[in-house]
């Protein structure tokens, strides 16, 4: 959003993380995508970080006595988005082309691009049991201590929308302080993306998600220690050595 407001918007190519997707109540989500979309669009409530603002849960109320779970939220304007979502699944779209008319519906200038078109979901191994990301991030607060993650059908990832050809031709590349476990480094895992990073590192730039020893927002904190990663913006650099400059 920050880029967005000082460059024209129409020059910026986002290549978001989709292993946090996950399907609910029959509907298909992409909680990065969204997040993202709503932000740009101005709508995003900006006192959760996700969402809509002047969201109401009504719909939510009667999923949650038909399913009988109780850890997942989403708004009646979100679920509409995610009605709407799977509605072009069904009819033939992919998750790219479907990020794209959405986009078009709330005015988006820059394009958001999805890492691949294939499912892929991120997986969580803790001490007591092997759970999603979004049920480890919104049911359990981060706070089982995890053993390993998984990025289940991350193999067989591509990526789409020339993002490739984007990187190669980008003035400047800049890795956002997302987690780097499980958002960067789940992009990182899509074939080539990496391999084009190491490609152009000169102009690559990554901005550290830990200030003074924290995360600023997730668990990146707590992954980063599962895997013996320095908790700092030197930890941080030192992940991205081989696709920074």
């Amino acid at each position: 959003k920050g880029l967005a407001n000082v460059i024209d918007p129409a020059l910026l190519k986002i290549v978001i993380n989709t292993g946090d997707d996950i399907e609910l109540f029959g509907l298909k989500m992409c909680p990065d995508i969204d997040i993202i979309t709503y932000t740009l669009a101005n709508i995003v409530d900006k006192e959760k970080g996700w969402g809509f603002q002047d969201e109401t849960f009504n719909c939510l109320s009667i999923l949650k006595k038909y399913y009988g779970f109780e850890w997942f939220n989403a708004g009646d304007k979100d679920l509409a988005t995610h009605i709407y979502r799977t509605d072009l699944f069904k009819k033939g779209f992919n998750k790219a082309e479907i990020t794209s008319i959405i986009c078009e519906k709330f005015g988006i200038k820059s394009q958001l691009i999805p890492m691949c078109n294939e499912d892929v979901q991120t997986f969580i191994i803790t001490d007591s049991k092997k759970m999603h990301f979004e049920e480890y991030f919104i049911k359990y607060h981060c706070e089982p201590k995890v053993i390993d993650v998984q990025f289940q059908g991350i193999k067989k990832a591509m990526p789409v929308n020339n993002i490739l050809d984007y990187i190669k031709k980008a003035k400047k590349v800049l890795i956002c302080p997302s987690n780097p476990i499980v958002s960067i480094g789940t992009i990182l895992g899509v074939e080539g993306i990496r391999e084009s990073l190491k490609n152009v590192k000169q102009k690559v730039i990554a901005i550290s998600p830990i200030i003074e020893g924290e995360t600023v927002q997730g668990p990146a904190d707590k992954l980063m220690k599962c895997f013996g990663i320095e908790v700092s913006c030197v930890g941080v650099a030192k992940f991205y050595r081989e696709i920074i400059g």
